[in-house]
This record gives structure tokens, sequence and C-alpha cells, in this order.
């Protein structure tokens, strides 16, 4: 089984999606977090994907306190994988004490791989992996690493799963990176979370097929009410 990861983009402690990582190309879905979360896992996902954009970019975890009631609200129903601004031992163990079941670590994991093996320790982790050609991007997908994809997805035995992300499609419904993806999952043995791009449920469905992939993350393409969690999770279980 495949899994639906709806997610929760948290800016101010507003639910937003940016275009392409773009700060300054911002929509605005809503303020009340948890009601969004309460909603997905009411339409039956076992997951939600939370990111903290002001932590990714600033490194400050401002939203920290709205993921914590995020996990509350959906205990015992969903679970909540989180990022953003995941970039020391203290802020691992900090979620998953907020009961946080997994945490995404980028720009830390790239610069230190060493911390995801530390990490791994105290609560599961993903590592993710938000590229632009290739080109793995830190820092909120502001500044590039010089890393590419293909190299990085050795470097971390002990995630739990890799999630992959192709910035140039992330909220813009052109449809996902299925050729990279695959390419992907043909590289490492470690299961692979598909994210950017997503706009239909034939989207969804070509993702189920590629070798590797366990999730589909989806959120502009639900905001806009292109398809509904129990749509996407009606396909991904045929």
């Amino acid at each position: 089984m495949i899994d639906l990861y709806p997610a929760i983009d948290l800016r101010d402690g507003k639910v937003v999606r940016l275009r392409q990582g773009d700060y300054d190309d911002q929509t605005t879905y809503g303020d009340d977090p948890v009601a969004v979360a309460l909603a997905f896992a009411d339409a039956g996902a076992a997951w939600i994907h939370v990111v903290d954009l002001d932590a990714a970019r600033s490194g400050s975890p401002l939203n920290r306190p709205v993921v914590a009631a995020i996990a509350t609200a959906v205990a015992g129903r969903a679970q909540v994988q989180t990022g953003g601004g995941v970039r020391t031992l203290a802020d691992a163990r900090s979620l998953a004490d907020a009961g946080v079941a997994r945490v995404v670590m980028g720009s830390a994991a790239v610069a230190e791989p060493q911390l995801v093996a530390a990490a791994s320790e105290v609560v599961a982790v993903a590592v993710g992996l938000d590229h632009r050609g290739g080109e793995v991007a830190v820092h909120g997908w502001t500044v590039g690493s010089g890393v590419q994809l293909a190299d990085a997805l050795q470097w971390f035995p002990t995630a739990e799963v890799f999630v992959i992300t192709d910035i140039a499609r992330d909220g813009m419904l052109t449809g996902p990176d299925v050729e990279g993806l695959a390419a992907a999952g043909r590289a490492t043995t470690i299961p692979i979370i598909a994210s950017g791009g997503v706009a239909t449920l034939a989207d969804v469905a070509a993702l189920k097929v590629v070798h590797g992939i366990t999730g589909v993350i989806s959120g502009k393409a639900l905001y806009e009410g292109r398809f509904t969690v129990a749509q996407a999770l009606q396909v991904l279980a045929s």
C-alpha cells in the first residue's frame, strides 16, 4: 500500500503554498492548520506532511507549537511527518517529544550526513532531497548545495525514507517527474516519497507503479479541489 501525504505548509501560523519555493509567491489557504489536519485525518489519510516554511528559511522554529498541536489533534488516527528547520539533534528530539512520528532533515543532512544517523536513534528520519535539475537545494530552497541527487542518495543508510521534490514542479500543477523518480528508485533501496507537481488522479496513479515509491505528497491539488484525499486514497489502494 502506498501512502498519501496531504501537505500542510506553515508560514506565520497559516496554511500556505509557495510556487517553486518562492517566498514572494505565496497563496494562503487558511488560518487554522489544526482544522485542516483533522479534515485530512477524517478523510482517511494515515499520514500528514507538515512543513515549517519559516524555520526552513531562518532556522527559528516559529511554528513548532502549531506542529505539536497538529500531532496532538490527530494522534491515534494519523501520523505526522514534519520538516523545515530540523537542523540539530535537539530539534529532532523536541519534535519527537511533541508527538511527531518522523522528521524530515534536508539542509542539515546534506551539510552533515552523520547527523541523520544520530537523529535516527531518537526518531524516524526522512531525508529531504529537494532539487533543481538534479542539484540539491538547501536553506528553504534558496541556494544550491553543489551536491547531485544521485550522489546524495548514497549518503544516508539510516534514513527511513527519502522525500524527493522537484522544485521546478512544486506548486505548479504540471505533473510529477516520473522519469527522475524512477531513476532514483533504481539507485537506492531506501523507500521514496514523491513530491512536487501532482495535479491529477492520473498523476497519483502514475506514481503508484514506480518502483521504490511508497508515498505521494499532495498539497496544492487538494487545496484547489483537483481531487480529494478520499479519491487519491482510492486510486492508491486500487
